[in-house]
């Protein structure tokens, strides 16, 4: 089988000082609890004797808060979703390129400072995190941080536009349409007729969110509006896409050392085998055990190419850095469609990137130190 190498993986000498890396978990969007979920697998894993860790946790409401390092406190169990607690000490996040010293608000209303953070780690996922809206605090603090930055971050949270780049690089994706606030507002019956227009069954989802939150399966054209006026809830920019019969197929991205091509992981299949009709929210993250992910999918070596020649291309046109989840289908013909990037994707050790990263040879601690590293490698400013 031809795969890409696994990655370079550093060597710090053991007297090194360690580097101080601030994982910031938590956010405003509906996947809160998800990424506290992440929070805690890192917080597990990371390793200790080179990296100094500082927990952040950002709150439902949008606080900056310090967060215990306890990572059973953060973890999905029993069916009970984690959440960032509101009592911990405000984090201060500097503004300026001058000073990058973290400052927290004490009880009594005075400020301490925490020190310089070498390293953000944002295992934010959705809106006001995985969007650019971190990204862009932080290019505004001059700290360095693991993942894409502002432009592939906000690019690739918006399905819309996501497929309007890799339609522009002659991506082969599958038939959609959109539905903005404005259209749906102001001819209902339009938007709807040019839903009507694909084929049946359909899949209605917000167009910037993640994890399948607010995402519906639709069957026939009668039950359309009600899905579309749900998934509004989450997001009045809406799609509507032709479900596509066929196998979901993943790959992880990994951004190459230097001018290296981006490393590409062998294909992960995802398959629901009982339970749910798609892979939904509570498919993903509250009953795994009617979930079965195959790394390596049993893919024949023409699809795998396929796939890795897709992965790399869409990972470079977006200008993604750091790390990317590509998600495709593979018809019964042995077409590849790509589906969509994740810029920030499922991250515990029993998620598909980190799964088939395992299974290409790069163990989940390893997966963290090198994501971390190209973080130190890049470049402050405009890049």
């Amino acid at each position: 089988m031809n795969t890409d190498p696994a990655p370079h993986l550093s060597d710090a000498a053991a007297t090194a000082p360690r580097t101080r890396v601030a994982i910031v978990f938590g956010g405003r969007s509906d996947e809160h609890a998800i990424s506290c979920s992440t929070a805690a697998s890192v917080l597990q894993a990371i390793d200790r004797d080179r990296y100094d860790v500082l927990p952040v946790g950002i709150t439902r409401e949008g606080h900056w808060v310090l967060v215990e390092d306890d990572a059973a406190a953060l973890q999905i169990r029993d069916g009970r979703l984690p959440e960032v607690p509101g009592t911990g000490r405000q984090v201060m996040v500097p503004l300026g390129g001058v000073d990058h010293v973290l400052r927290v608000v004490e009880r009594d209303g005075s400020t301490s400072e925490l020190g310089v953070v070498d390293v953000v780690f944002p295992l934010l996922h959705g809106p006001f995190g995985e969007d650019g809206t971190i990204q862009g605090l932080l290019e505004l603090a001059d700290i360095r941080y693991v993942g894409c930055g502002v432009l592939a971050s906000a690019a690739m949270m918006d399905k819309h536009v996501m497929k309007v780049l890799f339609a522009s690089a002659s991506l082969p994706v599958g038939p959609y349409t959109v539905i903005t606030d404005l259209e749906w507002r102001r001819d209902r019956t339009a938007c709807l007729d040019a839903a009507n227009a694909l084929s049946f069954p359909v899949f209605v989802k917000p167009a910037r969110a993640g994890s399948s939150v607010g995402v519906y399966k639709v069957e026939a054209p009668e039950e359309l509006e009600a899905a579309i006026e749900k998934a509004r809830s989450h997001d009045p920019k809406v799609l509507v896409e032709e479900a596509i019969a066929g196998r979901e197929v993943e790959c992880g991205v990994l951004q190459g050392r230097g001018s290296d091509a981006p490393r590409i992981s062998v294909p992960g299949e995802i398959a629901v085998v009982g339970g749910h009709e798609f892979y939904d929210f509570e498919a993903k993250y509250l009953d795994e055990g009617n979930v079965r992910i195959t790394a390596p999918a049993a893919v024949g070596d023409e699809v795998r190419e396929q796939m890795s020649q897709i992965a790399r291309t869409a990972f470079e046109v977006a200008g993604c850095e750091g790390l990317a989840r590509v998600d495709c289908f593979v018809t019964d013909s042995g077409e590849v469609l790509i589906n969509e990037i994740n810029t920030m994707p499922g991250f515990t050790p029993f998620s598909m990137y980190p799964q088939v990263w395992a299974a290409s040879g790069v163990t989940y601690p390893e997966l963290i130190d090198e994501l971390v590293q190209l973080a130190l490698d890049r470049p402050l400013g405009l890049r």
